[in-house]
């Protein structure tokens, strides 16, 4: 008799064969997937990709394959972004023609990859950038071009069909390809230059682990090779040859590095067994000549037969279980073993499978809610930080126009210091200008952040909007899962019905099972008796032969034996009416059955109850699953209109950057022009500078100039890092402008040869800094490095012309170099002194005898040149205090002597601006003399005044050089120094107020001449006016001639080697 599992029967119901498959298919992918796509440094087993790729033809789609992968941590691991590179690849190539429809949306998904992991300069963070891009390219291509395979495998009738022999077509068609081909040969590039090739890279799980992607790219390569050819030659066919020049130019090159791929690739042991890479000629084809043509060989890639893989064992459920309950029926009087006959089974019912489906379809939506979440937080979070980075640029461009108004208050203040120095007229012209163009760019900053805020504002709005629209889809979301809840809690009630159902079927059955045991038990023992009567008969019979015998041999014992044979005939009937009772308990148990069968009927009623109210229920899912699509649809439709404003935003972003880069440029130009403007202004010619200070300028231009070059290669990388290319370029444009204005004042104390070769040298330097800010305006950023280079070059060369102006002490004996200074320094203090005295006694001489304008005039200029004296005598006292202190402080164990013997080229700078202060002093003296006395001329005072002030600045100069910054005697020296400044500028008022007085009291009244008067003087006018010329270009090289003789004299004084020779 075989055992009862009703219990069981009842669990192991409701999935079917197609359900329990499905489970086995997902299952199985997943698995795959995630074996193929690890952090193992390996390549990527072939057959969990094929494993793959079937699932996209089992399922007709690559869903099952993103849905897995979306949820693997592709941005914590390089190697396994890498890996889901090279299977989404195989997969786009080899799998079913929707996954590439499927993999268009993913897009953005593997853009973003490729700039995260892009941003890794070492390892696997380039050649992802590189994949992905290559991906994208893929995807866009077979978007734009959707008859085209993934495999790219096309015969030429295919090809004919999709161009549809129309040259337009075939002219994009290669186009396309060309650009596919460009993306392939950058990627096998990059995986080539992460190797080193000296080594057995192919033989190493690291080195086969990049290499494995370039199987799918030689694949893709030969077939992109192949219709290239015969595009080219059908172009060529229909249209000019020199209309396809770009075409041609761009084939040869790829020409050239896929048969470089190709042959790399063969080298390698790692592909040998993988696959035969194919052989390029040695020569491309010849477009030009139709008859190459049907010389073309086209290459074939071969892929050997893999060796057997063991197949992945795949779960089985039991298909069927064995019988549980014995049916059948017993023969109560058979010659076997009796067994009663148990109850029919149920009837199987479709509810099971009804209420397994309603789960799975909740399962269903409280996976796309789930969804639908993660879509919202990711979009959330996308906005968040695209809020953050608005902030940022926010804060940068506050940061701008709080240093555009701080250079603009700073040239306010050069404005108004300006103003006090009459000399600087042109320069506080040049200097309104740049503060106008200050102001106008201040303008334009404050434009720019007034609506970069007004964006900010609108994308804030955005964002609350977006918020209330997912605070209200969330709302639904909670609605729908309390309806799932709901509708679960139904299930369980039914679930909870079906089990007390079932365990009432089993108690009855337990009841029926334990009757019909009884039953069995008194049958067999009825057999028993039966049997033993049987054998009783039997006996009986032989014994009545016995008897029939022995009767006729004694009727004595005949009545004996009548009496036995009445009493087996009494058994015979107690034996039938237990059969008869027998009967009765059968019928019986056929009433029970009768129950059964009745109640059972009573269940199926309640199931089809509950099958109408599973009916309404699945209904009210259809139609939260059609309001769910329709949320889902204006997301997507929110997410669209935001990234299109995102495009619009990042495009004026960049525009706003380049327009803030030309406008520095521009002003750079402006300042470096300025500084060239004064090469041509004849009142330059008075500025001079030593040889020292123009290569503590010119030194650090050096630097500055590596400096713009790295922030130019980073700018055309990283287009959001303007701000540090502009700063850099008005560092630049600010120390070339002064450099080049030092350059020429130091040409004027030079010697004529080296002084012009000096001047030409600064000139051409400008010339070559505003040629390579027209280069960086202009945006050709791949000429910038030769243009830096040619200026470097430029710069040493005036570096050394400097040096060679620097002057060299001969040996000196060490006690006569500080008794040496010492003199040179009295001298100069006793010149001053005797200067001023002087000028005191004219002055007392021209109030005696001079009135009106000359008296006044006269006072002008002896006042101020007396005050400069005193000033001058004030910083050689200051300029004394600080040189001993200096001493001092250097010197340590030596004496004053050897401390000026080490030092020999600032001791020079002291003795050279000593003689020059008191050589200025006397010849002021001598000029201010002349113009009281009506002999001389003003323009000779303001010459000897600026003279001196250019020889206090060289003695100050030399003062600092090696002086404490924090010295308070250097604080007194610089304060003296700014005094001579402004007494030097008031001379020169004077002497030009001077001038305009006396023109003014000599101007000649031109009302009264007649016209043959004035055309007499206008003539007379004219040829003065050409002697003048003449007598100035005259002493133009008189004065190069004495400069000249001055400084070989003074290097001959001083004792400084002749290096003119």
């Amino acid at each position: 008799m075989s055992s009862m599992h009703v219990p069981r029967v009842i669990s192991q119901r409701g999935k079917s064969s197609l359900e329990v498959e499905r489970e086995n298919f997902e299952r199985t992918q997943t698995t795959s997937i995630h074996k193929a796509i690890n952090q193992q440094e390996t390549p990527v087993k072939e057959k969990h990709v094929r494993t793959a790729v079937i699932g996209t033809f089992t399922e007709k789609g690559a869903s099952m394959f993103w849905s897995v992968t979306s949820k693997m941590s592709l941005q914590g691991h390089p190697i396994t972004c890498w890996k889901f590179c090279c299977v989404l690849h195989k997969i786009l190539r080899d799998g079913h023609h929707t996954a590439m429809i499927d993999s268009q949306k993913y897009s953005s998904h593997i853009t973003d990859l490729g700039k995260l992991w892009g941003h890794l300069k070492e390892g696997y963070g380039k050649l992802i950038r590189s994949y992905t891009k290559l991906l994208v390219q893929k995807l866009a291509f077979h978007r734009k071009n959707p008859e085209i395979p993934g495999n790219l495998v096309l015969t030429e009738e295919e090809l004919e069909k999709i161009t549809r022999f129309d040259v337009n077509l075939y002219f994009e068609l290669s186009v396309d390809m060309l650009d596919y081909m460009d993306g392939l040969l950058m990627l096998a590039a990059a995986v080539f230059g992460s190797l080193d090739m000296s080594r057995a890279n192919s033989m190493t799980a690291s080195g086969q682990c990049r290499l494995a992607a370039l199987i799918p790219c030689i694949h893709d390569s030969c077939h992109l090779y192949d219709h290239l050819v015969k595009l080219l030659f059908r172009l060529h066919s229909s249209l000019p040859p020199d209309t396809l020049v770009g075409h041609r130019d761009r084939f040869h090159a790829q020409f050239k590095g896929l048969k470089q791929f190709y042959h790399s690739s063969h080298n390698l042991q790692y592909f040998k067994n993988l696959i035969q890479v194919p052989s390029l000629p040695d020569e491309p084809p010849n477009f030009l000549v139709a008859s190459d043509y049907s010389m073309y060989e086209r290459p074939v890639v071969t892929v050997p037969d893999p060796e057997p893989e063991p197949e992945i064992e795949t779960p089985e459920v039991e298909a069927r279980e064995g019988t549980l309950i014995d049916t059948s029926t017993p023969d109560l009087f058979s010659n076997g073993a009796p067994s009663p006959s148990p109850p029919p089974p149920p009837t199987p019912d479709d509810r099971d499978l009804i209420i397994e489906r309603l789960m799975r379809q909740v399962q269903a939506l409280q996976a796309e809610l789930e969804k639908v979440k993660q879509e919202d937080q990711e979009i959330i979070r996308h906005l968040q930080e695209r809020l953050a980075q608005l902030e940022t640029e926010l804060n940068d461009m506050r940061q701008i126009a709080q240093q555009s108004n701080e250079e603009n208050e700073a040239l306010r203040g050069e404005l108004r210091q300006s103003s006090q120095n009459a000399e600087a007229a042109i320069q506080l012209i040049e200097a309104q200008k740049n503060s106008k163009i200050a102001d106008d760019k201040f303008k334009k900053m404050k434009d720019i952040y007034s609506k970069l805020r007004e964006e900010h504002v609108a994308l804030l709005r955005s964002h609350a909007d977006v918020t209330r629209q997912l605070a209200s889809e969330r709302n639904a979301v909670k609605e729908q899962e309390q309806q799932s809840q709901d509708i679960e809690e139904k299930l369980r009630q039914v679930e909870r019905e079906k089990s007390l159902m079932s365990e009432n079927l089993q108690k009855s059955a337990d009841d029926s099972a334990s009757q019909l045991a009884l039953t069995m038990a008194t049958n067999e023992a009825l057999e028993r008796s039966k049997e033993e009567l049987e054998k009783k008969i039997e006996s009986l019979g032989k014994t009545i032969e016995n008897l029939e015998s022995a009767l006729k041999n004694s009727e004595g014992d005949v009545t004996s034996r009548a009496a036995d044979i009445l009493a087996m005939q009494k058994k015979l009937e107690d034996s039938e009416n237990e059969r008869l009772q027998m009967e009765a308990a059968n019928k019986a148990l056929e009433q029970k059955k009768e129950e059964i069968e009745k109640i059972l009927e009573d269940t199926k009623k309640t199931v089809e109850d509950l099958e109408s109210s599973l009916k309404q229920s699945q209904e009210d899912t259809s139609l939260k699953a059609a309001d769910i699509l329709a949320l889902q649809k204006k997301l997507e439709e929110n997410e669209s209109e935001r990234l299109k404003a995102e495009a619009l935003l990042r495009k004026q972003l960049s525009d706003e950057n380049h327009q803030f880069l030309v406008t520095a440029i521009e002003e750079g130009e402006s300042i470096i022009k300025d500084s060239l403007s004064e090469f041509e202004n004849p009142t330059h010619d008075s500025v001079t500078c030593t040889a020292e200070y123009l290569l503590h300028r010119v030194e650090p231009l050096l630097t500055c100039l590596d400096t713009l070059q790295t922030q130019t290669n980073t700018y055309t990388t990283d287009p959001n890092s303007v701000h540090d290319l502009v700063k850099i370029v008005c560092e630049f444009s600010h120390r070339m402008g002064d450099s080049i204005i030092n350059g020429k004042a130091t040409s004027h104390v030079a010697p004529i040869e080296q002084g012009e070769e000096l001047a030409k040298t600064c000139k051409q330097s400008g010339d070559d800094s505003l040629a390579l800010l027209n280069t960086l305006k202009e945006g050709n950023y791949d000429k910038v490095d030769g243009k830096i280079t040619d200026l470097k070059t430029l710069l040493q060369g005036i570096i050394t012309q400097a040096e060679d102006l620097v002057p060299k002490v001969e040996d000196v004996k060490a006690e006569q170099m500080g008794d040496l200074v010492e003199q040179e320094m009295q001298s100069t203090t006793d010149a001053i002194e005797a200067a001023a005295k002087k000028m005191a006694e004219m002055l007392a001489k021209s109030r005696e005898k001079d009135s009106g304008i000359q008296l006044e005039v006269n006072e002008n200029i002896l006042d101020s040149c007396t005050a400069l004296m005193m000033a001058i005598k004030v910083l050689i006292l200051k300029s004394k205090a600080l040189q001993r202190e200096i001493v001092d402080q250097g010197r340590g164990t030596a004496s004053d002597k050897e401390f000026y013997k080490k030092h020999h080229r600032w001791t020079e700078g002291l003795l050279s601006a000593a003689k020059s202060v008191g050589l200025g002093a006397n010849m002021l003296l001598d000029g201010a003399d002349k113009v009281v006395n009506g002999e001389g001329k003003f323009e000779e005072v303001m010459v000897c005044a600026q003279e001196i002030a250019a020889s206090t600045a060289q003695l100050v100069v030399a003062s600092k050089v090696k002086s404490d910054k924090n010295s308070a005697n250097l604080r007194e020296v610089s304060d003296a120094s700014k005094k001579v400044s402004e007494c030097t500028g008031n001379v020169v008022a004077s002497a030009k107020s001077g001038a305009q007085l006396i023109e003014d009291k000599d101007t000649m009244d031109f009302t009264k001449l007649s016209l043959t008067q004035t055309k007499r003087m206008e003539m007379n006018s004219q040829v003065k006016v050409l002697e003048l010329e003449s007598n100035l270009e005259k002493e133009r090289v008189k004065l190069a001639g004495l400069r000249k003789q001055h400084y070989k004299l003074g290097g001959e004084d001083e004792g400084w080697s002749d290096e003119e020779s």
